[in-house]
């Protein structure tokens, strides 16, 4: 059996953490940031937890 290769675009955007999830960073933060407050802009600048339904795609590219 081959071994699995990581996709290679999924591991410069998530990291695995020491629990097993999958950390990465919020979507909305590119443009059109004029509209949004500065509390709200604050917020996704920091990472966040991936939610379930999306770590049992990513845990595939990430093995």
């Amino acid at each position: 059996m081959p071994k699995i290769k990581t996709h290679r675009g999924a591991a410069k955007r998530f990291k695995k953490t020491a629990t097993g999830k999958i950390k990465g960073y919020h979507a909305f933060h590119s443009h059109i940031l004029g509209k949004k407050t500065a509390k709200r802009k604050r917020n996704l600048r920091k990472a966040t937890i991936i939610s379930a339904s999306d770590t049992k795609r990513l845990s595939r590219l990430l093995p």
